[in-house]
């Protein structure tokens, strides 16, 4: 277990990363991210991916957060407070009583990480999802079922965004995924690397019911309302969800949640049976 530091002084400034965690979601962490409660935590102790800077447990949390640690080697300090003072650090009561400050140990770019994939990968690609509960959905649905990476557009929101990272139950903190930089196009880079586009949109073509997943795809989902643009729909292969009357499509991450599910089933089929 690491040593353990005692905070009485909500200013003090060791903890200063963790004051008022709401007003410093607004304006980013440079880099790093808040992960919040002992699920997370766990996620953020465990990921290769991940490196976590320091630990804040409320006085009564603390034995759950040595029960996290275990044996690990952890080299971040860790902090303990009252209740009363960690909710003055935070901003707000904190139930959960577990936080850490963590940052991804590297950020692939598109292509590397999508060139470091199996033989039949399945890539969640997302293109223009502003909504931080749906990018949580999104990649806790990419975790749950077991999609290879995630690849996310220049105009989507932050994945490791306090809110998103909750939402995700910490897969944010395991999933392999990369950030396209602007200018980059979505389907072109996932063409290149072999990858079959099939995008989701009420218009498509195909049913999902009836559609047969390839050997290496890439399911492609896109903001509720505007949803996928034209140009975009016509690169790809399209797909829609049937719907009763009066309703033409669901939320995004109910929408990744049913079509990963279909996708993981075609998978763990032997391959006789799929083809």
């Amino acid at each position: 277990m690491a040593q353990i530091v005692r905070i009485d002084d909500p200013a003090d400034p060791r903890i200063e990363s963790f004051t008022q965690v709401r007003e410093r979601d607004l304006i980013g962490r440079h880099g790093r991210f808040i992960a919040e409660g002992e699920v997370v935590l766990r996620h953020l102790l465990a990921s290769p991916r991940c490196e976590p800077l320091a630990l804040l447990a409320a006085e009564d949390r603390l034995g759950r957060l040595e029960g996290l640690i275990g044996e690990r080697e952890v080299s971040a300090p860790v902090y303990v407070a009252s209740q009363a003072v960690m909710d003055a650090i935070v901003g707000f009561p904190i139930h959960r009583g577990l936080l850490g400050l963590g940052r991804l140990r590297a950020r692939p770019s598109a292509a590397n990480l999508l060139a470091g994939l199996g033989a039949q990968p399945l890539v969640v690609a997302v293109h223009g999802v502003g909504n931080h509960d749906n990018m949580g959905g999104l990649f806790r649905n990419a975790a749950a079922f077991g999609a290879d990476a995630v690849l996310i557009d220049s105009t989507c929101c932050d994945p490791l965004y306090r809110k998103a990272i909750r939402v995700s139950v910490g897969a944010a903190l395991i999933m392999p995924f990369a950030r396209l930089e602007a200018g980059e196009d979505l389907i072109e880079t996932l063409r290149a690397a072999n990858l079959e586009p099939v995008a989701l949109t009420p218009s498509g073509t195909e049913t999902l019911a009836a559609f047969a997943p390839g050997g290496r795809s890439a399911v492609v989902f896109g903001a509720e309302g505007p949803g996928l643009p034209p140009a975009l729909l016509a690169a790809a292969r399209t797909v829609r969800i049937p719907m009763s009357e009066g309703f033409d499509s669901l939320n995004v991450a109910t929408t990744s949640g049913v079509v990963l599910h279909h996708f993981a089933a075609a998978r763990a089929r032997p391959r006789k049976e799929r083809l």
